[in-house]
């Protein structure tokens, strides 16, 4: 810590090896392109160029220097096969719905149907989460020395004997004699660009037998990157007389390509699929009665219900009529796991949700969620919440909104994050500017047990890190395209939170929980930002906001076809 505060620590980036070279990739104009031709004679005689590399699909150039080989890279003439046209982004969400699908139940207790015939109401409401990316503030960096049958790759890689398998494979040489060198790159959640680059250097080394460094261009990375999963969640809910929820009904569709290469898939990510190895198969499937013990990693099941799978009930609610179906449907692009993946989509539309139905019988948010849970520690984090932000009890919204102005309100969100691996709730406090659509976040108070704690600071500092790259993936992050490819390639296009921002004062209540299994901190609270903030907007607008990410556009968009901009 003391080295990397001092500006003295060696990233990968860093790295310099004797004789090393250095290298730039070529990747397709749009997904899907495939190589026609790369004409070598076209970079012949730039400064510095020592070889272009072309395996399949596969392009790269290696030079003496890093500005010598981008140069040739940006003028290298390759001819490439453009695929068929990306799905319009506009319709994008209803196109998942029409696709082939591997399907699968996490719950079906085989009585939903008949219970919301029966109910005196049934809440159904649509929510909708783009593809977002890791967008890591330093591009992925790695050095591959591969000679004489034997390669050294100094990667950021989280899984290192994985990557050394994946190398090993791509370049035909046995796993033990390939060494993967753990070297810190510029932080990851997830799957970015470390895997993908570590496999660009080595193929790249392997083709002119000297140490070679790539480090990704800002486009490279961001348009070729495994992105979090885009959902469209479907969400129906049967309530009785007295207000209480008696039937959920869940159904969602996403997108998946790729993923970790783990030991035998390195077409899992870009540069393996362009080498010719393919991705994880896709192979559509009807869905199975679900069997042996309820689990929810994915979070699709919302806390509220039973979890009831061959007759044992494993979930933290109360509400025993459930279904939930998932369509899994081929992405267009690579995906792969982003801090908190599909748990935070999928918190965002239970949580919301709840919100609408608590909305719908006029009852506190706080009392509502309480009332239908079962999960003593979960039920304690959300009233640990509720006191430190000194809730005051009432439905949301308090009244009808008054138009123009800033408007401010108040939002809770909870989880038992993948089930029963850490519980927290949040309480956001945000004003709204009508006449903008902007969202200025004011206040978050978040009440996290992840069992014993042993390091407090830790856990707070993973807290607010998770509250404020929650509320960054809430308020602007969307990966975009056109009808060829990515257009979300910079931090113009991509829209993090911004430098300068004002930061919501972060509130942390630590449960510490012994006699318990201890638990990671790291992904709860991100969890649970969307539903929390969205929450507290349609507390002080009377809107609900359906889709991330929350743009002025949105709001005002939003706030105009409510009548009260």
């Amino acid at each position: 810590m003391a080295a990397m505060a001092t500006g003295v620590f060696e990233f990968v980036h860093n790295v310099r090896v004797p004789g090393m070279l250095h290298g730039a990739v070529v990747r397709p104009p749009s997904a899907g392109a495939t190589l026609a031709s790369a004409d070598e004679d076209s970079v012949r005689g730039m400064p510095g160029v020592v070889k272009v590399v072309v395996r399949k699909n596969f392009v790269g150039v290696v030079a003496e220097k890093p500005w010598q080989a981008m140069q040739a890279a940006a003028k290298l003439k390759a001819v490439w096969t453009p695929a068929a046209a990306l799905p319009p982004q506009q319709d994008f969400y209803e196109y998942l719905r029409k696709q082939p699908s591997r399907d699968a139940f996490v719950v079906n207790s085989g009585d939903v149907d008949g219970a919301l015939a029966k109910a005196a109401a049934v809440v159904k409401a649509t929510y909708l989460h783009p593809y977002q990316m890791h967008g890591s503030m330093g591009t992925s960096c790695a050095v591959a020395d591969v000679e004489g049958g034997k390669a050294t790759v100094w990667s950021p890689t989280q899984s290192a004997y994985p990557t050394r398998a994946g190398v090993a494979a791509l370049l035909g040489l046995q796993p033990d004699d390939v060494r993967v060198v753990f070297t810190r790159g510029a932080g990851c959640y997830g799957l970015n660009g470390a895997d993908t680059v570590s496999f660009d250097a080595a193929l790249l080394s392997h083709a002119v037998g000297k140490p070679v460094r790539v480090q990704l261009s800002r486009r490279d990375e961001m348009a070729w990157e495994n992105y979090g999963f885009a959902y469209a969640i479907d969400q129906r809910a049967g309530l009785d007389a007295n207000g209480t929820i008696v039937a959920w009904d869940y159904e969602a569709w996403f997108a998946s390509r790729g993923g970790r290469p783990g030991y035998d898939r390195p077409g899992n990510v870009v540069t393996g699929t362009l080498a010719g190895f393919e991705p994880q198969p896709f192979r559509p499937a009807q869905a199975a009665e679900p069997t042996g013990e309820f689990r929810n990693g994915s979070n699709a099941a919302p806390s509220y219900v039973a979890g009831r799978v061959a007759r044992k009930a494993g979930g933290a609610g109360t509400i025993a009529s459930e279904r939930v179906l998932t369509h899994t449907i081929a992405s267009p692009f690579f995906t792969g796991p982003l801090r908190s993946p599909s748990r935070l989509q999928n918190t965002f539309a239970h949580e919301c949700f709840l919100d609408e139905i608590a909305a719908h019988v006029k009852a506190d948010p706080v009392a509502y969620r309480l009332r239908h849970l079962g999960d003593a520690r979960l039920k304690a984090v959300v009233s640990a919440a509720a006191k430190a932000a000194a809730w005051a009890a009432r439905p949301s919204p308090p009244s009808a909104a008054a138009r123009g102005g800033i408007a401010s309100g108040r939002g809770i969100a909870c989880v038992a994050y993948e089930g029963d691996n850490g519980y927290v709730a949040m309480v956001a406090e945000v004003d709204v500017d009508r006449s903008t659509g902007r969202i200025v976040p004011k206040r978050f108070v978040v009440a996290q047990d992840c069992g014993p704690i042993s390091n407090p600071e830790g856990m707070r500092n993973q807290i607010e890190g998770g509250a404020l790259q929650g509320l960054s993936r809430a308020l602007g992050e969307e990966v975009t395209w056109d009808d060829r490819a990515v257009t979300s390639i910079d931090w113009r296009t991509y829209h993090s939170l911004p430098l300068g921002i004002a930061v919501p004062a972060i509130e942390c209540v630590l449960i510490d929980t012994h006699g318990v299994e201890a638990m990671g901190a790291g992904e709860t609270a991100i969890t649970v930002v969307a539903a929390a903030v969205g929450n507290a907007v349609f507390d002080a607008t009377g809107v609900r906001l359906r889709e991330v990410p929350f743009t002025p556009e949105r709001v005002k968009r939003a706030l105009a076809a409510a009548g009260t901009a």
